[in-house]
């Protein structure tokens, strides 16, 4: 035990630190989260739309008329279909706080950048031309949204970099003291923001003049496509999982650090379920942000809502009794900070053991009754991760039973799993109780 604890405190708990305390990580996972609020909003707009009720379209048509459900997803379009521009300006703006400079405009200079690596020409066939022609002047939603996420990342970080080491060069125009601040910011950003821009028109021109065509096309080939695979892989999902508990066996929060990398790909996966779900097409993906919020973490990271239930309803001793009466009411809402550190599983070898096996048990068992068809796959709406148990997995999966049935089975195997370890630790607790009376 010992030599466990040794090497969580002096190997991997300071790494663990550094990693966390990253800059760069902690701006992509506080950017896009900015996305979260609409994402959730639009998708009540999407279970509104496909509520799994016999007769609900026609009894919609019926009261709105035959296009009820194209105007009903209206905000579906307007909140996921914005999720890059978003995310570039929260990225950059989280960014540049860090920096201490000024967060506002490089957010915007950001979007800027963004928009102007994106082609903006679209097929135009004119009447009586043999041939289409290329005009400007649409933006393509599909890059503004998921599609064009990774972009979006890259260039808020090399925008926000390139901006704050202008002013800290203090390449600036300064205006007199007299002058309004918003006015005399808007004039330091000008330098900055005219290096920015130039270097990302010089960079798509570049791009446009080989086979790549555009800079979306060189991130989706070279890095969103590996980083899909990755993401969508269950070996690469093992292996968050497995440092997301780790992490978190350490006092620190696995999820918003191992989310600031994976999150965007889980995301952009959500966002493609989303688009198939409302065409009614086969569901491409099984890995997505609900996939982990709400099938694998039921209770909080390490699905502890079982070991909940084993406190409240098998504890002999009153701490352990205690706890679970104080943890029930997060852990319904998916947050278990009390048990982690109540308990405490962190740097407790015992309960560390079932702690991170239990998520990776959970994963499989998912995976493989989503990949067999036994278990819908999440449809890609996005139930926020505080969503309790059986209702989250009833509308993750767009209205499937089976999803219900999957997080009951998913908390039944967590049970199993804690119990043995949790008899150990509450047995140890007893007797200190008992020793202490005496």
């Amino acid at each position: 035990m010992g030599k466990v604890n040794r090497f969580f405190e002096e190997k991997f708990m300071v790494t663990a630190a550094k990693v966390a305390g990253q800059r760069h990580l902690q701006a992509l996972r506080d950017g896009i989260i900015l996305t979260m609020p609409l994402i959730i909003i639009g998708s009540v707009f999407l279970i509104l739309g496909f509520l799994p009720i016999e007769g609900y379209p026609e009894f919609m048509a019926s009261v709105f008329g035959d296009q009820w459900l194209t105007k009903l997803l209206y905000p579906v379009g307007a909140t996921f279909d914005i999720m890059a521009l978003i995310a570039s300006f929260g990225i950059a703006y989280r960014l540049a706080e860090k920096y201490d400079v000024d967060a506002l405009t490089a957010g915007a200079v950001s979007v800027a950048a963004f928009l102007l690596a994106t082609p903006y020409q679209v097929p135009f066939l004119a009447e009586g031309a043999s041939e289409a022609v290329m005009v400007g002047g649409a933006i393509p939603a599909a890059l503004m949204g998921s599609k064009g996420l990774f972009v979006a990342m890259l260039l808020a970080i090399l925008s926000t970099e390139i901006f704050r080491f202008v002013i800290q060069k203090n390449l600036v125009i300064k205006m007199p003291d007299g002058v309004p601040p918003a006015v005399s910011r808007s004039f330091i950003a000008l330098i900055p923001g005219f290096f920015i821009l130039t270097f990302v028109w010089l960079l798509r021109l570049l791009v446009e003049n080989t086979s790549f065509e555009s800079l979306h096309n060189v991130v989706s080939i070279l890095l969103g496509k590996p980083l899909g695979v990755l993401g969508g892989s269950l070996i690469g999902s093992l292996v968050a999982v497995i440092l997301i508990q780790l992490l978190w066996s350490t006092g620190l929060h696995g999820a918003s650090i191992v989310g600031g990398v994976m999150g965007p790909i889980w995301l952009t996966s959500m966002d493609e379920n989303r688009v198939a779900f409302q065409a009614g097409e086969a569901l491409p993906n099984i890995f997505t942000q609900q996939f982990f919020d709400l099938f694998i973490y039921i209770g909080g990271s390490g699905a502890t809502l079982s070991l909940v239930f084993c406190m409240l309803f098998l504890a002999k001793s009153q701490q352990m009794k205690q706890l679970g009466r104080l943890s029930i009411g997060p852990g319904v809402f998916n947050i278990n900070e009390p048990v982690t550190f109540g308990m405490p599983i962190v740097m407790n070898p015992l309960l560390i053991i079932p702690f991170i096996l239990t998520p990776i048990a959970i994963t499989i068992a998912t995976y493989i009754c989503m990949t067999t068809g036994i278990v819908a796959r999440p449809a890609g709406i996005g139930v926020p991760w505080t969503m309790p148990p059986l209702f989250g997995g009833y509308l993750a999966t767009g209205g499937k039973i089976s999803g219900l049935i999957m997080q009951l089975i998913n908390m039944v195997i967590a049970f199993f799993i804690y119990y043995p370890f949790f008899r150990m630790w509450d047995k140890q607790k007893f007797s200190e109780e008992n020793q202490a009376a005496s």
